[in-house]
């Protein structure tokens, strides 16, 4: 009678978990939602300035930009997402001239920050961004490297900035 028991609770708790996961990621979402409106880099190299605009795209989904620029001229450029992949949540990054995008899961969320890692990836094997008030901070890392892109959030465009 308890292999009976037990039979029956194991399909019950995994389609209540499963339902509580998918859940849980509109509410996961609404926590990265301070991401959206333009952020300006503090501490590019000299020369250089650099930006990242984030806008909601859907209920489920997140779209940036990065940018890094000598002058007005674009050096560096990558298409940044949140979507929903399964039953996780994965910050997509896409390097323009790559073939394919990289992706790290979301492995830590606050309401203040999030860390995202994709371990097989060469570099940053980690990504993680946290929020002090009007200002970001975004850290790469991996294999004993790190790098620090510091931002603050730029008031003179719309939250909702979709010039990407």
């Amino acid at each position: 009678m308890k292999t009976l028991k037990l039979l029956l609770f194991i399909p019950a708790f995994l389609i209540i978990n499963t339902a509580c996961a998918q859940v849980n990621i509109p509410q996961k979402f609404k926590k990265l939602e301070w991401l959206t409106g333009k952020w300006k880099r503090t501490n590019p190299k000299a020369g250089e300035s650099g930006h990242e605009i984030w806008a909601k795209s859907g209920p489920l989904k997140l779209i940036g930009k990065g940018v890094t620029l000598k002058g007005t001229t674009p050096t560096f450029i990558e298409n940044l997402e949140f979507s929903v992949k399964g039953k996780d949540i994965y910050y997509i990054v896409m390097m323009e001239g790559d073939e394919q995008p990289t992706y790290f899961k979301l492995t830590s969320l606050a309401a203040d920050g999030f860390t995202c890692e994709n371990p097989e990836h060469d570099f940053p094997k980690k990504i993680r961004y946290k929020r002090t008030g009007k200002n970001m901070k975004a850290v790469i890392s991996g294999g004993g490297k790190t790098i620090d892109f510091d931002f603050i959030k730029d008031k003179s465009q719309g939250e909702h900035d979709k010039t990407f």
